[in-house]
């Protein structure tokens, strides 16, 4: 009777949370495999690029070209003198091509985030509905053993089903 009711609550409640965990892990790899060869080149230079390791390299090549270029190694003549205009014209760029790059990863990993938060909305929606169905179960088992429930307006209120569209238009009030 017992591994009767454990494969009942199993049935009931499904899988494991590392189930769970699989399945949004998944999203993000099937939406990882699905990459256009920018958004994995933007990904690869925004990981490679916000480093210590690109910090420490743009430091020491802006340290050694103003160096350079104010005479201050005897054995390298200037070729950029102050105001440097070649150095902050490859530093404008660097800053522009490493932005769209930063965008391009920002917009494909909001994506991913709104498939997962769609995802568990609708996980929600689903257990927001058992759950009303089991709380009308235990109110049938209750009532069937002689205990009234008529007068509690907690109850009446929770097992009333879910709105999702009332639930929607009280949002887009408090949005707009």
């Amino acid at each position: 009777m017992a591994n009767n009711n454990i494969s009942f609550l199993k049935l009931l409640f499904g899988e494991n949370e590392e189930a769970r965990k699989r399945v949004f892990r998944s999203i993000k790899a099937k939406a990882d495999a699905r990459r256009t060869i920018t958004e994995k080149m933007a990904d690869f230079m925004t990981e490679n690029f916000g480093s210590n390791t690109f910090l420490l390299f743009n430091v020491f090549l802006f340290i050694g070209w103003i160096l350079i270029n104010t005479n201050q190694i005897a054995s390298v003549p200037p070729f950029d003198p102050f105001p440097f205009n070649l150095l902050t014209n490859i530093v404008s760029l660097e800053a522009i091509i490493l932005a769209i790059f930063v965008l391009i990863s920002q917009n494909r990993t909001a994506k991913v985030d709104d498939l997962r938060e769609e995802t568990h909305l609708q996980l929600n929606l689903i257990s927001e509905r058992e759950v009303t169905k089991l709380m009308k179960m235990m109110s049938l088992l209750l009532e069937k053993q002689g205990i009234d429930l008529s007068e509690d307006p907690e109850l009446r209120k929770m097992l009333r089903p879910l709105s999702e569209e009332e639930i929607e238009k009280r949002l887009e009030k408090e949005i707009l």
